[in-house]
């Protein structure tokens, strides 16, 4: 007969219970069994085996009488003292742990593990996080707000794949899109855009709300909100007459109208589709935009942007007034190089090879570029989009030596080239400066 069976069913009766990581985790049932079988005559090594717990584990439990909770024990750390330190240079690098970690070396001298420091950031990290999600929808009133952003994606146009800068707006009411395509994002593609947009509305909003753009904005501190915009912003948007507002810095999504349209436009506009040319691409979009973005019924609103904005916002817009845009009287000094042109924004233009090493004045307005020398109008161009354009009038060059030791024919006196030989000075001008003959 066995004098241990009772001891041994009850043991039985339990199952064995896994070891976790570290400390092996027992429910309150079994550590009621342990103190059974030690109350029955088991030693410790016995009801180790008997329950699959470690020998240590049952005799903790046996010396504390019952179950209790397990308790981490707490240790010094490295960095709990710097708690206000690392949570403001957390921010400040926008979530870069490892930067925190360099500059806590360089300005405390304390060498921590990287993995350390992201221990010591963690509930910072969650704040961060929090914080982006935290996005509260709220809508304008008519004619309040123009949400603007640009996004880019690769386009094929005439057979090769270009990067496409889109220009997206978005009316804060009725959700009214409009969208412009550039070659860059450049401070002059911004304006661009706004002027497109406003009139293509017809009329400016109160307020435009836009990122952080390193074009239009200099500075925007997180803590105070203070925000530094561009000079030449500030004068634009006095010019229009709107107020410039940016967006807390990492809180993108308090535009989420124009960051939606953004998407709208990759993913509807210019998705799997290529262009002959660009003017095909932004006819393509000036179809889109009134056909399809401004007609469908908006999944907000539940109503067509291009009706709500006609019914409840167009009124409520500033009125354009008739102002010229903000370019339009825009002087500037060029001297003519050797290739026989002068440089504006990145393009080139030319101008007559009599003048190079002359020094002209540019006037760039109403989508054109105007060259001076002297009292004489000496070129007019059409202004280039984009960089890097090479805009050259062939007159320009005519009695210059070509390829070859060729000379080009003169048209002089045409309408296109004014006659270039009355630019040439002649000696005795210069004799009777210099106060003699040679």
């Amino acid at each position: 007969m066995d004098d241990h069976a009772p001891e041994r069913r009850l043991a039985e009766a339990h199952p064995r219970f896994e070891q976790s990581r570290g400390e092996e985790m027992v429910e309150p049932e079994a550590v009621a069994a342990m103190l059974r079988l030690k109350e029955a005559g088991w030693g410790s090594k016995r009801i180790s085996a008997e329950l699959g717990v470690s020998r240590t584990t049952v005799k903790r439990y046996l010396q504390a009488g019952g179950w209790q909770p397990f308790k981490k024990p707490k240790r010094d750390k490295l960095l709990d003292e710097h708690g206000a330190w690392l949570k403001e240079r957390f921010r400040r690098h926008r979530g870069n742990a490892d930067v925190v970690r360099q500059e806590l070396l360089a300005e405390k001298g304390i060498a921590a593990s990287l993995r350390t420091v992201e221990r010591a950031v963690e509930p910072y990290r969650q704040e961060l996080e929090a914080e982006a999600r935290a996005t509260v929808r709220f809508e304008t009133a008519p004619g309040r707000q123009l949400q603007i952003d640009f996004g880019e994606r690769l386009v094929e146009i005439g057979g090769a794949r270009i990067k496409v800068y889109f220009f997206v707006a978005v009316l804060g009411y009725s959700r009214r899109l409009h969208v412009r395509a550039f070659l860059n994002e450049r401070q002059e593609s911004w304006f661009a855009g706004l002027e497109s947009a406003f009139l293509s509305f017809g009329g400016v909003p109160e307020d435009v709300l836009m990122d952080n753009p390193r074009a239009l904005v200099l500075e925007h501190d997180r803590e105070t909100r203070s925000v530094s915009f561009n000079p030449k912003l500030v004068a634009f948007a006095r010019h229009w007459g709107f107020k410039a507002r940016a967006c807390a810095p990492y809180r993108a999504r308090t535009k989420g109208k124009t960051e939606n349209g953004v998407g709208y436009v990759k993913k509807n506009a210019v998705a799997g589709r290529s262009f002959k040319s660009f003017e095909e691409l932004e006819a393509h979009l000036a179809a889109w935009e009134r056909d399809v973005a401004n007609a469908r019924v908006h999944g907000t609103t539940g109503e067509a942007p291009a009706d709500r904005f006609a019914k409840e916002e167009a009124g409520r817009l500033k009125p354009l007034a008739d102002r010229p845009a903000f370019g339009s009287c825009r002087t500037l000094e060029r001297k003519v190089g050797n290739d026989c042109a002068v440089e504006v924004d990145g393009n080139s233009y030319s101008a007559p090879w009599r003048l190079i090493g002359e020094r002209v004045e540019v006037t760039v307005a109403a989508g054109q570029v105007r060259l001076r020398h002297g009292a004489k109008e000496v070129a007019v161009h059409k202004l280039a989009e984009g960089c890097r354009q090479r805009v050259l009038d062939p007159a320009h060059l005519a009695g210059l030596a070509g390829a070859g030791g060729r000379v080009l024919p003169h048209p002089a006196g045409t309408a296109s080239a004014p006659a270039l030989a009355a630019l040439a000075r002649p000696l005795s001008d210069y004799e009777a400066l210099a106060g003699g003959g040679f």
